[in-house]
């Protein structure tokens, strides 16, 4: 199935989020085709990240939000890891420095944009300045509600300059929230997660809600698609999302650069090498 294309957000559309199941309850795959196809699309996207890297011509944006515990952790660990780190950049992006505070709040996201050949993780990302500054009321709302034209076209910049930009909202329930906040403090592995901050937050549900619905609508572009991706199934979400990666890199049609140097001549020296 085609779940890249199911669950884009067409551009100039209305989003709400209610219509969309955060468990997939429809999916076609059965549990061991599901792990089976995230790893084959985990071997695309490592074969793609290799030409990227190689080729130098273009760059790679991955965009992750969601609410705490929906899973951004998860995809880079369990759907990124076939990259090479040497040419892959994650950043999770917190409350703003000093120094980023005396900037424009797109300051430290464009510093940490991708150079050609590199692909970058936004654990997190600029649009955190249309959803928590928004939702506590951090900046007044005659300076948010413009920001969304201003992320538009810091995104257009980017996709102009060879950089593809992959946004993906994850999408969990409340219910499952909880669940796996209780999760993490049963696992002594996962305890240091967990604050008083996180069940806090979930006061503001509704709000929030609302605010990525307008995110989500105000800014899938042709150029920088937002994809809803279901997250109350981790192997699920796991799927979707590498499909939707791999897909989008391959439609990219990055080939590996010719050799630079004469192999006729590297295959002599090599010969030469071997009988010496």
């Amino acid at each position: 199935m085609n779940y890249r294309k199911r669950l884009m957000v067409k551009p100039g559309s209305r989003v709400k989020l209610e219509r969309f199941d955060p468990r997939f309850s429809d999916v076609a795959e059965s549990r061991g085709e599901i792990e089976t196809l995230t790893e084959q699309n985990r071997e695309r996207i490592g074969e793609m990240q290799m030409r990227l890297y190689a080729e130098k011509r273009h760059s790679v944006l991955i965009v992750l939000q969601g609410q705490d515990a929906a899973g951004k952790d998860g995809i880079v660990k369990h759907t990124l890891s076939a990259v090479n780190p040497l040419s892959c950049n994650a950043f999770a992006f917190k409350v703003p420095t000093a120094e980023e505070a005396a900037h424009d709040f797109l300051w430290r996201h464009h510093k940490a944009a991708p150079a050609r050949g590199w692909m970058t993780i936004f654990n997190r990302s600029h649009y955190e300045a249309v959803l928590v500054e928004r939702v506590h009321k951090l900046v007044p709302k005659k300076v948010w509600s413009k920001r969304y034209e201003e992320i538009n076209a810091f995104e257009r910049l980017l996709h102009r300059n060879g950089t593809t930009v992959i946004k993906m909202f994850l999408h969990m329930s409340k219910d499952e929230q909880l669940q796996r906040f209780k999760d993490r403090i049963d696992d002594r592995a996962k305890r240091w997660k967990i604050s008083e901050a996180d069940y806090e937050e979930r006061k503001f549900w509704d709000d929030y809600m609302e605010a990525y619905e307008d995110a989500l609508s105000k800014t899938s572009s042709k150029y920088a698609p937002w994809y809803v991706v279901p997250s109350d199934h981790k192997h699920i979400r796991n799927l979707v999302a590498s499909q939707i990666i791999a897909d989008t890199l391959e439609e990219l049609k990055i080939s590996r650069p010719k050799p630079s140097v004469d192999l006729a001549d590297i295959r002599k020296k090599y010969h030469e090498a071997q009988e010496s």
